[in-house]
């Protein structure tokens, strides 16, 4: 039985390039993939009839010239034409808002941005009154960074 094995680890590497498939079907991100890409290039170096240490070896060039190479190229080619918009709250920098509480210059305002208020300090160091129109530069957690919009 283990001389069969032996002589024909192609089927051991379809078995896992089979398997690396399936599990790539529940993942998505085409990572599993490569393996798969790996074991069938061990598949085909185990018909050439090299030995099992050479084809773990080919199984794991393959496998990482997968990941670096043939990975990125593909991730480009599925995603292409998706929308690259920024979500949640890193969409606030750049835009512009009103302030409705004084940003003091060492201490806090608010600021409304889209019917949203922001807990916001001031890049400058001098306060920003209600009513000013600011552009927001940064965000650390909730609270964002603003400057007059005249600033800029």
């Amino acid at each position: 039985m283990i001389a069969y094995f032996a002589e024909n680890l192609w089927q051991l590497w379809a078995v896992i390039a089979v398997i690396c498939l399936i599990l790539e079907l529940s993942s998505g991100d085409f990572f599993i993939i490569c393996f798969s890409i790996g074991a069938v290039g061990s598949l085909l170096a185990s018909l050439t009839g090299l030995g099992f240490a050479g084809q773990i070896i080919v199984f794991a060039i393959c496998s990482l010239l997968s990941i670096f190479l043939v990975r990125p190229v593909a991730l480009r080619y599925l995603h292409r034409g998706e929308d690259c918009r920024v979500s949640n709250a890193d969409a606030l920098l750049g835009r512009q808002g009103t302030v409705v509480d004084t940003v003091k210059a060492n201490g806090y305002g608010r600021v409304k941005i889209d019917g949203d208020v922001w807990r916001a300090v001031t890049l400058e160091g001098q306060d920003i009154a209600a009513g000013e129109r600011v552009n927001v530069v940064a965000r650390k957690s909730t609270i964002i960074t603003v400057e007059r919009v005249n600033a800029l």
